[in-house]
């Protein structure tokens, strides 16, 4: 497995990560023993950074993760995050950041977490105030590295003021391109950059349904790219790169990653599956070259990404 550098603090990962949130939350039924072996297969596969948040089922994904990682923890990078209540409001106040450390080093059964992020910005806490209280985790041993996720370039830029940011995670993917203003400022500070939903939310998966197939509480409900208005022409958009992507002998999901680490040496995709075997498919994205031609194709056919809005 090809390794990427994020940021300049030292932290050293995997090209492609594995994201934990649909083993815990937002995606419909789960099974805990199918997750394990889907995040074992992807350290089999050469995967050592793995993404969970406290908000993924409140502890539920934390502890799920560090069971599965338990055997191999010191060859892999466990990152998680905190910022969110259970009313899904901002809450980075000091204490309740110490409190979510502290759980979350419990339910992970570390020692060390190894990223920590803010989750979202807090409109009540100043950014340089968050950081002052994630900086004492490092400076106590608790954390390694931070990050900052859903950020924008005024919070990244104070941030980064206060203690070195080494990684900024936002969703990015050929339909969700929202990110791509802030790549000048990471270049600039030399921050990494972790791409959530570089599958679009399935939606470049290969096996993207209509709403209605969907369980009531999954996000894909209310998610703007599947929205009836939108849905048909996101679908052919799909559809079109799949042509490309079967055209050169491989599957949609590998080319929608492939296309991502293309785009700067310090991206990371991380994108996440309950089945082995897919799992399996996305880390050979790794392995996948995208010609000049191939690119130029795929700018084509979704110039701005997909039709509506990416978000909830």
């Amino acid at each position: 497995m090809q390794t990427r550098k994020l940021g300049q603090q030292g932290l050293t990962v995997s090209a492609l990560g594995y994201g934990a949130m649909g083993t815990a939350a937002f995606y419909g039924p789960t099974d805990d023993t199918e997750s394990i072996a889907a995040i074992r297969r992807a350290h089999d596969e050469g995967v050592t950074f793995f993404d969970t948040a406290e908000l993924y089922g409140w502890g539920v994904g934390e502890k799920l993760l560090g069971h599965a990682l338990a055997p191999i923890r010191d060859e892999v990078v466990i990152a998680t995050k905190f910022g969110f209540t259970e009313t899904y409001g901002s809450d980075s106040r000091p204490e309740h950041i110490r409190e979510v450390v502290d759980n979350s080093l419990r339910n992970l059964n570390i020692d060390t977490i190894d990223v920590l992020y803010q989750h979202v910005p807090d409109p009540n806490v100043p950014i340089e105030d968050v950081v002052g209280v994630m900086k004492e985790s490092v400076d106590a041993g608790k954390v390694k590295y931070l990050g900052l996720s859903n950020a924008d370039e005024d919070t990244i830029r104070r941030a980064h003021a206060v203690h070195p940011i080494s990684v900024l995670q936002e969703e990015y993917s050929i339909f969700g391109r929202e990110t791509e203003p802030l790549l000048p400022v990471l270049e600039e500070l030399g921050i990494g950059l972790v791409a959530y939903s570089p599958l679009a939310r399935g939606f470049l998966s290969g096996g993207v349904k209509p709403r209605t197939q969907y369980d009531a509480d999954d996000v894909r409900q209310i998610i703007g790219w599947w929205a009836p208005e939108n849905f048909d022409r996101n679908v052919e958009i799909a559809n079109q790169l799949n042509g490309l992507a079967e055209s050169k002998g491989v599957t949609l999901s590998q080319l929608a990653l492939a296309w991502l680490l293309a785009q700067k040496d310090y991206i990371v995709p991380i994108p996440g599956s309950r089945n082995p075997e897919r799992v399996a498919q996305n880390v050979a994205a790794v392995g996948v070259t995208l010609t000049e031609g191939d690119l130029a194709r795929i700018a084509e056919i979704a110039p701005d990404g997909a039709v509506g809005y990416r978000g909830v």
